[in-house]
């Protein structure tokens, strides 16, 4: 049994890192249809259009590091994707060939089942990255915290000791390679989205309603 759920998780765990790598890896800055301008600017100004039904709270922020951070998670990493769940608002799913519309309700508040629960393993779910009543994001990480988790891979919170002390099914070893700056502009944005109730995938999690205030 253990074994069958270690080739489950790995083939998730492959299929995801391949996916994210090969998207990041052959998106070229600045090429986009239109674009000939290989500049910040033009990546500041596709982040705020990516979530342009999104309220975000720019009060204190650095407006060009919540675009930047917007083009990085929503254009090249793909965060959306697991973090949401469903990740599209209704009417608004591309793969059923429809205009893009992100879910802006559930935007990245995570609750994606990815293996449900077992004996002896809980269940794998994608985590709220959103700020919480400290105006902090994935619930209340200072910088350094989320620099360390990208760049280590190793879960503060512990969620799945059975698998070890990393992370599951995210792809971090291949966004450890991301810059500081890049790093920050997503920490950024991540800042700016609003608050989603509750802490799925969290051994404990707080009671619902006091996430967000």
């Amino acid at each position: 049994m253990i074994n069958q759920y270690r080739t489950r998780l790995t083939t998730v765990i492959v299929f995801a890192a391949v996916v994210c790598g090969w998207v990041l890896v052959n998106v070229v800055p600045g090429r986009a249809d239109g674009d000939d301008r290989d500049d910040n600017e033009s990546r500041i100004q596709q982040g705020f259009a990516l979530v342009s039904g999104l309220h975000l709270n720019l009060k204190g922020k650095n407006r060009a590091q919540v675009g930047l951070g917007s083009y990085l998670v929503n254009g090249v990493g793909g965060c959306n994707d697991c973090h949401t769940n469903p990740p599209y608002a209704e009417g608004g799913d591309p793969t059923l060939g429809q205009p893009k519309r992100i879910n802006a309700d559930a935007y990245l508040g995570g609750g994606t089942l990815f293996i449900p629960a077992s004996p002896g393993f809980r269940a794998i779910v994608s985590r709220n990255l959103t700020p919480d009543k400290t105006g902090l994001p994935e619930g209340g990480a200072s910088f350094e915290e989320f620099r360390s988790i990208i760049r280590t891979g190793v879960d503060p919170d512990r969620a799945h000791p059975e698998y070890g002390p990393f992370l599951v099914v995210m792809p971090w070893p291949v966004y450890q390679g991301m810059t500081n700056h890049d790093l920050r502009a997503i920490y950024e944005f991540l800042s700016a989205i609003p608050c989603v109730e509750g802490d799925p995938g969290l051994p404990n999690p707080r009671p619902i309603g006091t996430r967000c205030q």
